[in-house]
This record gives structure tokens, C-alpha cells and sequence, in this order.
């Protein structure tokens, strides 16, 4: 059946496989995406929703990059928010409630529609090797088929194992066998592999809850869109989500379960997510707080299918139960599918180059949960970043990375390759530098221009962003540059209780008030004039706004941006060998020989190597 080398082969088809075989196919590689089921395409195995803190701006990247994700989530969403909108603009984020069914059928249908990739379902079992190069894999039923390049996006599958109170099973999700074989492979090959766990609380039947006792949590009045294309549109209806509560009751009743819990009767080892812990490591944790906040989350637009966001747990499913109707709202409720937790083999990410290849093995690339991350957005983005430079390296072109000034897609690569993990890794805003640089709002004047050089962002694109940004920038012209007058800005200005103004100033000095918004404005005449006749968008209205507010953090950091870029342009000879130099601390020639990084920018962010250390290396590197 496969007597053609494929350029490109993907094993696994969760968020990461999927992003990867569409970007090495757009991008021209012949690709085949092989999975244990193909119903099961992109499947959202925790909660149905994109975006949210960090996530967001991940997603808005990955669109502008031309991935999918951003498309499928606006044409799926059941509902839409912007969330920090009281911070700064560096903090909001956006995120969507999905349609988990169709969520996974717009991604199904969008790989089916896209050229170059063909798809086959079975597991994995092993990979071909020419020496220190894969050069393809091998399946359960003895199948070889040879490649260029693979990508492994194996999610929680390899040797998998889930965890019910007492009870213990292998899968990779519930009702799904585990993935067997590889990790033993790599081991052989040199890789070290570390396990991890996750977990998912219980699915409920919303006809059962009373959501009369619940806070109700509406979409925004005015939702907004993930892609930065034309061709989707906000919501015109949404789908509220609701908020209860545990209390002391829920709390005892867990208690009672702790001597059958997995996690505290020492069947659970491995290290599970920081930032989103299980309700009985939260109770246990924060034993002084008397309640936990509960999201009661729609699964779809007709499903009656709940996702219990919170309420995480691998206790026996009769304590999940017990516990659960003591929640305000859940007196009768009915389980769908109980809690559990999954342990599952992953790689320290230090074994891997910028681009994800992997170290010991060329041609071969890492994405997704297995490098240690968790999150939907975080996989995608891993294997967009794997599938451009599979698709690089078979046609034997330089590789594309993202720097930290650049995304926070670079930002999650660099701190996976540079720091590792030991627990899985979830990004935040604050991971992030230049956050005030890596905004939702500018993800595609930052990356569609480096993505369509490389071929994988479309003309559309471009022009998309190109005449987005010459609206903002005419927008910011015209405020800098136009006066108002007194008797014309002072009634708003005295109802925003700023002080008034006694000659002419320009509207972009008025606009930079922190009592003033560009919503405000709009009620001036040569302002709305100026708008409808260049029939400026929100988006640049907004653009254009943050801009002019924030002008002054903006250039403070891309300064301290260039900086960096100064120590990131010099590079570290491939196999330089540290341990030659005695002048630096064991400690970081330890560190730097086994990371090996690429440049002293990445060095220098290595812990256990300090500033005296990165200058020696400046001398040795004739700097």
C-alpha cells in the first residue's frame, strides 16, 4: 500500500498532529497523518474550549502563521470572551467555548480538504533508522512506511495508564488503548523518557442540574473572532456557561475518599499540571479555603453533555458522586462519564534543537504533551513549529524558529529546550518578556510577514494584514496630527472627570489619557467623519488605540528587545566543547554541555549559568 516515500509522516492526530500535517502539506510536502482512529481527529480530550490566559495570544499566533486552529475555533464556538479587558491590553486574551463534536469535524474536514496529505489508521509501534536518521516508521501489523521526516505527537497515549480510585486500566484517553512500543525505542536510541500525569473531572447531563442556583457567565456583548481573516464571523448567538461553588460538605465527603485516592495512597508517582490541580489536591493543598470555584460548561450547541471545569479527580467514582451532589445545583445530577486521572511517558524537551528536532536523531521531531506541555493551544503550536521544519528539512532549507521578542510561541519553545520541565508545562502572560510586544491584537503584523516568506501564510493573508496595519497607521497619523478644540472635547472630558483643556491640543495626546478610551472619542465629529470615510474596522480602532496609549512601554521594550538581539546573533559553534574552559563554573559547563545551546542569548537563560559565566564565553568568542 505504501510503496512511495512520503516526505512527511505525523504520527498522532490530536491538536499537535493535526497543525503538523496541515503546515508540512501546505507548505508542499507529501504527508501522511497516521493515527489509532480517525474518529478521533483533534479530539478536545479535557474541556471544550480555546484560548484564555496566554493561550489566546498562542492562538491568534498560530492563525497568523496560517495554521487552522484559530478558523475551526471561530466556525465551532458557542461562545466568545475577551478576558482581563481590565488590565492592560498586554493581558487580554481571548477564548472561546467550543462545540466539541464539531469542533473535531471542522478539523476532520479541514485535513480531508487540504492537498498533499493522506491519512491512515493504526498504531505505531516502532521507528526506522538509517544510522543517526529516521527514515520512517513501523506498525503493529509490521507496515514500513519510509519517510523523510516524522513527527511524533503521541498526547498521553505512550504506555498510558488510567487511574479510577483503586482501579487502574491502560489507554491513552477513556474508552482508548494506550500506545506501546516507542518509548522503548527511543530509549534504545540514546532518548531519556520521564512519565507525567493529567486529569479530567466528570462529564454530567445538564437536564439534571439547576442552573436557577448557579451565576450565569454570558459571552461579550460584542464577541470578537480568533482569525484574522475575513472569511469568519463573531457569533450572532451564544451559549452561557454558569458558575457554583463547593463548600465545606463537598470537601468532607472528598476527604473521606483520600485512602482510596490514587494520588495520596502512592499509585500515582508522576508530577501532574501546577496550574490545574485536581479538587483533591486543591482541598488538600489549601485545606484554610471553605469553598472552589465550579464552571458548568455547555459541550455543544445541542448536547446536553456538561464539562464540570474545577472538579478534576481520579477519587472512586462513588466519591466523585457523593461529593458532587452536595455542589449547589448538582442535588440530581447524572454522571455521564466519572473523573480520572492518566499517567503517560514523555521527553524532556532539552533533547530537542529550536526547530523540535530532536538531538540524537535528525529528521525526526517532538510536538505536543509528549516534550511535557499540557493544553490544547500549547500542542497546536509545537506542531505547527514541527510540521514548517519537517517540511525544511526534507527539502533541506534553513530551519524557522521564533525568537522571545517574536511570539509566545517562542517564548514556550525557548523555555522548553532551554529549562525543560518536570511537570507539565502550561504558558502564562507572565512567562513572557515583551508582553507588551506579543499582544493578541498584533500576532499577524508580527508573523504572517516570516510565515508567508517561508510559503505557508497565504496572499490573503498578507494582504489581510497589510491593509490592516495602513488603516492603523493612517489612524495614528490623522490623531496625531489633527487639533481639537476646546469647546468641542471638554463636556467629554468633564464626564470623564479629567481635567479640561484651554487651547487646542492634538487627539492623539487627548486619546492618551487613562480616563479616555477611543470609544469616547467617537462621539466628535472629524473623528466619525475620518472613520466612515476610510471605513475603518474595530480591530484597527483598537490597534490604533493601544498604540498610542502605550507608546512609551512599547519602545522601552523593543529596546531591551534589541539588546537581547545582540547576544542572540552570536552563535555557539555546533559541538563546542565547554569543558575546556576552566574559567566557568562546573555547574555551567555541566548545564551547557548536556543542553548545548545555539546562541549565548539561550545560554544566558540557562539556570545554573551566570552572568561571569556568559562572559567568559563572550571573550572566547572573540567578543
Amino acid at each position: 500500500m505504501f510503496t512511495n516515500e512520503y516526505d512527511v509522516i505525523v504520527v498522532g492526530a490530536g491538536h499537535a498532529g493535526s497543525e503538523a500535517a496541515a503546515a508540512a502539506a501546505n507548505m508542499g510536502s507529501k504527508t501522511l497523518l497516521i493515527t489509532m482512529n480517525l474518529q478521533n481527529i483533534a479530539q478536545m480530550s479535557c474541556n471544550p474550549a480555546m484560548g484564555g490566559i496566554a493561550k489566546g495570544q498562542i492562538l491568534r499566533e498560530i492563525d497568523a502563521l496560517g495554521g487552522y486552529s484559530g478558523i475551526v475555533t471561530d466556525k465551532t464556538a458557542i461562545q466568545f470572551k475577551m478576558l482581563n479587558k481590565s488590565k492592560g491590553p498586554a493581558m487580554w486574551s481571548p477564548r472561546a467555548q467550543s462545540d466539541r463534536m464539531r469542533f473535531a469535524e471542522a478539523w476532520r474536514l479541514h485535513l480531508e480538504e487540504t492537498q498533499n496529505v493522506d491519512f491512515y489508521q493504526e498504531m505505531v509501534t516502532d521507528l526506522l533508522f538509517d544510522k543517526d536518521r529516521v527514515c520512517g516508521v513501523k506498525t503493529s501489523l509490521g507496515l514500513e512506511v519510509y519517510a523523510k521526516s516524522v513527527i511524533l505527537t503521541s498526547g498521553t497515549f505512550l504506555n498510558g495508564l488510567i487511574h479510577i480510585g483503586e482501579k487502574q486500566f491502560g489507554g491513552g484517553r477513556a474508552g482508548e488503548s494506550p500506545s506501546f512500543g516507542l518509548t522503548e525505542r527511543l530509549v534504545e536510541r540514546g532518548f531519556t523518557s520521564g512519565r507525567m500525569k493529567t486529569g479530567t473531572p466528570p462529564r454530567v447531563d445538564g437536564r439534571s442540574l439547576d442552573y436557577s442556583k448557579m451565576v450565569e457567565q454570558p459571552g461579550d456583548d460584542q464577541p470578537s473572532t480568533f482569525s484574522y481573516l475575513p472569511s469568519t464571523q463573531p457569533l450572532q448567538a451564544q451559549r452561557s456557561c454558569h458558575i457554583t461553588y463547593t463548600n465545606s460538605k463537598v470537601h468532607d465527603l472528598l476527604r473521606e475518599g483520600f485512602d482510596r485516592s490514587p494520588m495520596f495512597n502512592g499509585r500515582i508517582q508522576s508530577i501532574g499540571p501546577r496550574y490545574c490541580p485536581s479538587v483533591e489536591d486543591k482541598i488538600n493543598r489549601f485545606a484554610d479555603k471553605d469553598r472552589h470555584q465550579i464552571f458548568v460548561e455547555p459541550e455543544g450547541w445541542n448536547t446536553v453533555e456538561v464539562y464540570v471545569n474545577g472538579f478534576s479527580t481520579s477519587l472512586p467514582e462513588d466519591v466523585q458522586y457523593r461529593a458532587l451532589t452536595a455542589v449547589s445545583g448538582f442535588e440530581n445530577v447524572k454522571f455521564f462519564r466519572p473523573g480520572y486521572a492518566i499517567e503517560y511517558d514523555y521527553f524532556p524537551p532539552t533533547q530537542l534543537k529550536h526547530n523540535l528536532e530532536t538531538k540524537p536523531i535528525a529528521g525526526l521531531f517532538f510536538a505536543g504533551q509528549i516534550n511535557g506541555t499540557t493544553g490544547y493551544e500549547e500542542a497546536a503550536a509545537q506542531g505547527l513549529i514541527a510540521g514548517i521544519n519537517a517540511h525544511l528539512y526534507q527539502t533541506e532549507k534553513e530551519p524557522f524558529s521564533l525568537r522571545r521578542d517574536q511570539a509566545y510561541i517562542g517564548v514556550l519553545i525557548d523555555d522548553l529546550i532551554t529549562k525543560g520541565t518536570e511537570e507539565p508545562y502550561r504558558m502564562f502572560t507572565s512567562r513572557a518578556e515583551y508582553r507588551t510586544l506579543l499582544r493578541q491584537d498584533n500576532a499577524d503584523t508580527r508573523l504572517t510577514p516570516l510565515s508567508h516568506k517561508i510559503g505557508l501564510a497565504s496572499d490573503e493573508r498578507l494582504e489581510e494584514m497589510e491593509k490592516s496595519q495602513h488603516q492603523a497607521e493612517s489612524l495614528i497619523r490623522f490623531m496625531k496630527k489633527t487639533s481639537i478644540q476646546p469647546q468641542d472635547i471638554n463636556p467629554i472630558l468633564q464626564d470623564k472627570q479629567t481635567a479640561e483643556i484651554k487651547q487646542s491640543l492634538k487627539l492623539a495626546k487627548i486619546l492618551a489619557r487613562p480616563q479616555l478610551k477611543m470609544d469616547d472619542l467617537l462621539q466628535l465629529d472629524l473623528i466619525s467623519h475620518y472613520l466612515q470615510k476610510n471605513k475603518t474596522t474595530q480591530t484597527t480602532l483598537e490597534q490604533a488605540e493601544i498604540q498610542i496609549k502605550y507608546a512609551g512601554y512599547i519602545e522601552k521594550e523593543e529596546a531591551q528587545a534589541q539588546k537581547l538581539d545582540r547576544l542572540e546573533s552570536i552563535t555557539i559553534p555546533q559541538g563546542f566543547d565547554y569543558n575546556a574552559i576552566q574559567s566557568i563554573s562546573t555547574e555551567a559547563r555541566q548545564k551547557l554541555t548536556k543542553i548545548q545551546p545555539r546562541t549565548l542569548s539561550q545560554a544566558s537563560r540557562i539556570s545554573g549559568v551566570s552572568p561571569s559565566d556568559i562572559s567568559v564565553l563572550l571573550v572566547h568568542m572573540g567578543r
